[in-house]
């Protein structure tokens, strides 16, 4: 199976700070992987250098064969974990302004999202709900065609109802030519999406696998698997 990323021996330190420290790494085309660990274990530092944001200090990263740079930057799309949308847009405005962004984006399928996560066009940015904001974020993010989706902690503080909706939006959305990297805290409610899974802690991967069979010869959940790894 074709490789889409493959990190080796990735470093990055901030001044004094290490936040990545030998990290390997490698997610397969067509496959969800979950990137899991603790606040502080060098989670999104890793998606910011995936997605060409940071440079790392050390290590290499290859993104279809490729460093990070503007060629990786157009098939990666980047779901930060902070609001970036100035506030006085509508949701129109958004679409748009990712329209001109990204050549990658498809203006059909955005509507289709839209539709699917109950979000009308001229609602405006700043009005939004914590859990409408998150809908219309992974929306835009979701109607590039990109070959490796990064989401850093999409549920982050949304309703249980909104987070199946996200959810069933992620399952709907993905294909097998693409792949998806999350981070998430919540990995009970998200598990059911992993093909594989990656646990991270003080920037090195400790434990990494395939989900099922993770499940199978630990005889535990993904979840029960992540409390054991950082009690």
């Amino acid at each position: 199976m074709e490789t889409i990323l493959k990190c080796t021996d990735l470093k990055k330190s901030y001044f004094r700070k290490v936040a990545l420290n030998g990290l390997d790494l490698e997610i397969k085309r067509g496959k969800i992987m979950g990137l899991l660990g603790p606040n502080g274990s060098g989670k999104t530092t890793f998606l910011k250098i995936t997605a060409g944001i940071l440079s790392p200090s050390s290590g290499e990263i290859l993104i279809n064969g490729n460093k990070p740079g503007t060629k990786t930057k157009a098939q990666v799309s980047y779901l930060p974990d902070r609001d970036y949308l100035y506030k006085w847009m509508r949701i129109s405005d958004a679409v748009d302004f990712f329209k001109d962004m990204y050549d990658d984006f498809d203006g059909e399928k955005a509507e289709e999202l839209l539709k699917f996560m109950d979000l009308n066009e001229d609602s405006r940015v700043r009005e939004l709900s914590k859990g409408m904001s998150e809908k219309l974020y992974l929306t835009l993010v979701l109607s590039r065609k990109s070959q490796l989706y990064v989401l850093d902690e999409p549920l982050g503080g949304v309703d249980p109802t909104t987070r199946e909706k996200i959810l069933d939006a992620i399952l709907k959305n993905y294909t097998e030519s693409s792949s998806i990297l999350i981070t998430t805290h919540l990995v009970s409610d998200i598990e059911r999406l992993f093909d594989d899974v990656a646990f991270i802690s003080e920037g090195r991967i400790i434990l990494s696998g395939n989900a099922e069979e993770l499940r199978s010869e630990k005889k535990m959940s993904i979840d029960e698997i992540y409390r054991e790894v950082f009690k």
